[in-house]
């Protein structure tokens, strides 16, 4: 239980860090924003709203279920950014071994939001 309520502490935490980041240094964001996207600043605020809304939400046991099928959603939203900033990384001066490092790092953590978000058994 408490190493239960440690990691999903963790990522609720990840997740409101980098939805400040957003609200903070927006232009970080709005420079891997594919360009056939609307509104790309609008985009960079209400993603990163959701990912503080989604990171408290994950702390009370009464949202902790829909803060994490927001979070779920969210992740599969912002992965074209994150093709998009793989294929532009010379552009942006990342290294390729980071952009598209960052790909299948998705994996993991849907699956660590959906732990964290379960209702049901040891995650309570």
């Amino acid at each position: 239980m408490l190493r239960t309520t440690f990691f999903r502490v963790l990522l609720a935490l990840l997740f409101v860090a980098a939805g400040v980041w957003h609200l903070v240094r927006p232009g970080t964001y709005l420079r891997i924003m594919p360009p056939a996207l609307p509104a790309p600043l609008l985009l960079v605020y209400v993603s990163g709203v959701a990912e503080i809304a989604g990171g408290l939400g994950l702390l009370l046991p009464a949202t902790r279920r829909w803060a994490g099928w927001g979070l779920l959603a969210l992740l599969v939203a912002v992965f074209p950014a994150n093709v998009y900033m793989a294929l532009i990384h010379e552009q942006l001066g990342i290294a390729g071994w980071v952009a598209w490092g960052r790909l299948p790092l998705q994996l993991p953590l849907l699956w660590w939001v959906w732990r964290a978000a379960r209702p049901w058994g040891r995650g309570r």
